[in-house]
């Protein structure tokens, strides 16, 4: 018997793998006739490590901004794509327990989405990898979204 989803959530990061993993969060959420949740997360933390210190408030404000006119986006793109209950969110937090435990609790997720990587090699080393936490504590299940394979001449 073929699982249904309810409440699919597809966290994006602006990485080059947001639109493969949108684009199967759409065709599983089509598929299903579901509702769809949108997730970026905002580590402030990280923010304050690179520039050496507190980030200001207007800063964060902006930012937090630039990243709701992105998902608004995101969600538009999805509704022209034929899913009409989508909703965007922005939460603060560490990815990694945010995207595999406290949103879907909140939410009600029954599936989360997420692509295999949104970072390079290096910065997988330095902050382990988001995918990888959600895939063995997430508190539903969890589909790893791999990049599409290029095509060869």
């Amino acid at each position: 018997m073929l699982q249904q989803y309810q409440n699919i959530l597809v966290p994006v990061d602006g990485s080059k793998a947001t639109d493969e993993v949108l684009r199967r969060g759409i065709e599983v959420a089509k598929r299903n006739k579901t509702h769809l949740d949108i997730l970026n997360v905002l580590e402030v933390n990280q923010f304050s490590d690179t520039y050496g210190g507190a980030v200001s408030g207007d800063v964060i404000y902006k930012l937090s901004e630039d990243v709701q006119k992105r998902l608004e986006e995101l969600k538009q793109q999805t509704i022209d794509a034929g899913v009409t209950d989508v909703d965007v969110h922005v939460r603060f937090g560490n990815p990694k327990t945010v995207i595999a435990r406290e949103f879907p609790a909140d939410h009600h997720n029954e599936l989360i989405m997420i692509g295999s990587t949104g970072l390079s090699a290096v910065e997988r080393l330095m902050v382990g990898s988001v995918t990888t936490y959600v895939s063995r504590n997430a508190i539903c299940d969890v589909l790893i979204v791999k990049p599409a394979a290029k095509k060869e001449d």
